[in-house]
Parts: structure tokens; sequence; C-alpha cells
């Protein structure tokens, strides 16, 4: 099948998705680059039905008729392909995350079904791991919750009780240093604590020995005994020739103040659905293009339903 048009500009976007044909076009080339294939048996002897905009197929089966849809987190929605698109674009477009406002009132849906459709995306979005990172490598974390300044007292007294990292939700973030032709590399993770285990397991997941760990100087962190383990103690000093975590620092800035000034109140059972947003934008604009975000977006397997999205049983990770 061939590529599709990509459109570079907001502008572009709006003009070229506005045409029903060319939704199902560019969809299509995005999940079927080699050629329309049934998602029921993967058979490639299907027949397009025009009037219905939708695929056939001709094995024997219970479900030979199928939609570009079928199997994505476009699964059963009403709503159209040039609505979906439109959020998608913006959504791998935009640094700074789009709250689900901001769709409701750019593409003209209720902002309950936005929200539903905000995560879905951000679902899709979730880029599963690769091969382990190497070279050198930062590992630091973070607590993320809302600035105490801003809450209430009695909310305050009632949400944080101690000072630090208590009562907050832990994340723990993972980078791998590239040339500035390729960028960088960030994985991260919602953990339900900091401790020694916790966080070198994660290490140990996402590293290959040898490779050269910055850290700071977090008592965690401790013990990395296969790798190349260099401390930056904040307590003296940030900087000491390559031995830092001012990558990961910035990322930590970028995901705190998305979820600050863009989406506000986020829960800690749904807060990995963010970082997997924040991770893509930060990949899109430093190794890859829109169109491979775009890609995440329409693959098979990803559909998520608002039971699954609704439940408190996805915290830590997913």
């Amino acid at each position: 099948m061939e590529s599709a048009y990509e459109p570079h500009t907001l502008q572009e976007a709006i003009v070229y998705f506005a045409k029903p044909g060319n939704c199902l076009n560019y969809l299509a080339s995005k999940r079927w680059p080699n050629g329309v294939t049934c998602p029921t048996c993967g058979s490639q002897n299907v027949i397009f039905l025009a009037n219905q905009r939708r695929w056939k197929c001709k094995g024997n089966h219970k479900r030979p008729q199928f939609s570009v849809k079928v199997g994505t987190v476009m699964e059963d929605s009403p709503i159209g392909l040039d609505k979906w698109l439109m959020a998608m674009w913006r959504i791998v477009n935009c640094k700074n995350g789009i709250s689900s406002y901001e769709v409701h009132r750019a593409i003209g849906i209720t902002q309950k079904s936005a929200w539903f459709l905000d995560h879905r995306i951000r679902f899709a979005l979730g880029i599963a791991p690769g091969n382990k990172l190497s070279g050198q490598v930062d590992a630091d974390e973070t607590f993320i919750d809302g600035k105490a300044r801003n809450m209430h007292k009695d909310k305050r007294a009632k949400k944080i009780t101690a000072t630090g990292g208590k009562d907050k939700t832990a994340v723990m973030g993972i980078l791998e240093r590239g040339p500035k032709t390729t960028g960088t590399e960030v994985r991260v993770k919602v953990l339900e604590n900091t401790k020694k285990k916790s966080l070198q397991s994660e290490v140990c997941q996402h590293v290959l020995a040898g490779s050269a760990i910055f850290t700071d100087a977090l008592q965690s962190h401790e013990g990395l005994e296969e790798f190349q383990h260099e401390v930056a103690d904040h307590a003296v000093e940030h900087v000491c020739g390559e031995t830092h975590t001012n990558g990961l620092e910035n990322f930590w800035s970028l995901v705190k103040r998305g979820l600050k000034g863009t989406d506000i109140p986020v829960e800690p059972f749904r807060l990995f659905r963010f970082l997997d947003e924040q991770v893509s934008a930060t990949i899109t604009e430093r190794r890859t293009t829109a169109s491979d975000s775009l890609s995440l977006c329409v693959r098979a397997g990803t559909r998520l339903t608002w039971d699954q999205l609704t439940s408190k049983s996805e915290f830590v990770g997913g």
C-alpha cells in the first residue's frame, strides 16, 4: 500500500483530514503498510466494500467484515475518523500535552468523550521497551503530586501528612544519552516506593550490564556492581565532568510543567498514561517523527474500554 500524505502543519492537517476518504486511506496505510489483512485470520484475500467503507474477508469465519478501527483504540467509537485523527495529530505534536477541555473545544465533542479519547490515545502511545539501554545512562527518581500551597487547608491536612516524598507518587526514570543526531531515549515507571529493591530492579531490567550509570547520592542506588556507577552528590555539586543527571532533571521539569499547567488533576493510578504521552512527545521531538507516533495510535491490540480505564486496578505501571 502506498504511503499516505503527511500533514506538517495544523492547517494542512485540518484540510487533509476533512475528507473521509483521506482519513480512511491514511489510517489503512499506517495499520497495513504491506496491504490490508483480515484482523481475524490474517488473510490478504479481502475486498473493499465502498458503500460501507469496510473490508470483507473471503475466509470462512464468523467476523468476515471489518473496519480500520477494529482492534485499535478507536474500536466501537461513534466519533468520526476526522475527529480522531485531528486529536491524534495534536497530541503527538504538542510537547506540553493537550487537555480534554482543549480537545473538546477544538473538535466539537463533549468533554467526557474528549477525556476518554485522550486516554485511549495515551494508551496507544505507551511504547513497549525495546533493547536494553547502554553507553552512558542516567537514573533518577521523582515524586509527583499537587503543590501543598495550592490546596485548601482541609484537603492539605488530609493528603499531606509528612514532608519529602511521603503521600506522593514515586516515578523512576532511566535516560540513555545519545548524540545530537539521534537524541536521547527515556523510559519511566510508576513505583510503589523508592527502596533499593524497586529502583535497582528497574535499572537491571532496562540497562545493559557494564554500562556507565549516573545517579544522585540516594542510598537506594548503592550496590549497582554490574555497572560503572558514578554518583553526583547534589549537596556538593550538580555537575562534575560527565557525572550528572541533568538530562532526567530536564525531563522531570517538562513532565511536571505539563501536569500542572495542562492536565492539572491526575489520579495516581492513571499517572503512567500521562508519562507515556510525555515520553512519546520527547521521542517525537528528538528521534522520530509525528508519523511514527501516529502509527502507534492505530496499531492492533490496543483497545481500551471505559470499564478498564475507570478501574483503579491499573495503578503502578498498568
